[in-house]
């Protein structure tokens, strides 16, 4: 079983996807600045030179290293490359999946439904293309990072496996976003029983579900209206304008998000003392939408109690 106890890592050696931007970018530095060494991986080496490496203090570079890596090349290529990262400090403590896709899509139940009704307007590039895309990135991309990961993790007496989810798996009544909630939400779902399957190992599992916060990442992404239906028109635009406006409005500091998640792996700062926590709401956005979510439930519960209650065998 696992250990429940605390303990405080002096040094960890850490891998992270999707460290180019965002929440990867924020958490490799602060790990580098705590004296974790840290093997930061994305698709693009560049990015990841312009925007993580030439901004760290060259003091700490000694304990970086970068790695190119998409996690949708598939488990054969992602193990090779758990192998190489494992190799550089001869160990692997944490793995913090974090790689992500965002598309905002146009309103896809309502044309989805309308596509339905009349066959004849399905059009060759429909939304399942998206979702498809989404899925290989925040669902399969999480699964095959972590199968290539888990066999050094094991090997490791202080292993962690973060993995980065989001409030949209808790409230998904927003017009356009269905294919990434989808995603998000099955990766909640994986995750929960990842951790109850590795406890055995004494592997801790850390889900992150994050609100809105201001990241140069998903939220720059183009909000895709791609084969739009007139009827939906008003529908999609305000969902749009919506979407767009996230950037300016989201109360959410993506530093101040990872510090604490760093907290919580080293054992250290606002966890010190507390019980690992496999779950973890990140802005008060995000609060109020799990919380939402939850009350939902219940007074569904509540109100059909007879009926979830009535259907036994006589």
């Amino acid at each position: 079983m696992i250990n429940n106890e605390r303990v405080h890592h002096s040094h960890l050696a850490l891998t992270s996807t999707g460290a180019s931007s965002g929440f990867g970018l924020r958490l490799a530095r602060s790990a580098l600045k705590r004296g974790d060494r840290v093997i930061a991986t994305a698709k693009s080496l560049d990015k990841l030179q312009n925007l993580l490496v030439a901004n760290i203090d060259p003091v700490l570079r000694n304990n970086l290293h970068t790695l190119q890596l998409d996690v949708t090349e598939g488990e054969t290529t992602l193990k090779a490359k758990a192998s190489e990262a494992a190799a550089i400090w001869g160990q692997i403590d944490v793995l913090v999946n974090n790689a992500d896709e965002l598309r905002p899509l146009r309103i896809q139940v309502i044309d989805i439904l309308t596509h339905l009704i009349s066959p004849s307007l399905i059009s060759r590039s429909t939304s399942t293309a998206h979702l498809r895309r989404q899925f290989a990135t925040n669902v399969f991309g999480v699964l095959d990072m972590t199968t290539a990961v888990l066999p050094h993790l094991r090997s490791s007496k202080q292993a962690v496996t973060v993995v980065i989810g989001s409030r949209s798996a808790w409230r998904t009544e927003i017009a356009g976003i269905g294919h990434y909630s989808a995603s998000k939400a099955a990766v909640h779902s994986l995750t929960e029983t990842l951790a109850t399957e590795v406890a055995p190992f004494n592997i801790r599992v850390l889900l992150v579900a994050p609100g809105s916060f201001r990241t140069e990442g998903i939220y720059n992404q183009e909000y895709n209206m791609s084969n739009p239906i007139a009827a939906n028109t008003l529908v999609r635009e305000d969902s749009a304008t919506k979407f767009k406006a996230l950037t300016q409005t989201g109360q959410g500091d993506p530093a101040k998000a990872m510090e604490a998640v760093v907290d919580i792996v080293r054992g250290e700062g606002i966890a010190k003392g507390r019980p690992w926590p496999n779950l973890l709401i990140l802005g008060e956005d995000a609060g109020r939408d799990v919380r939402n979510k939850c009350n939902k439930v219940l007074k569904a519960l509540d109100e059909w109690k007879d009926v979830t209650c009535g259907v036994n065998l006589d």
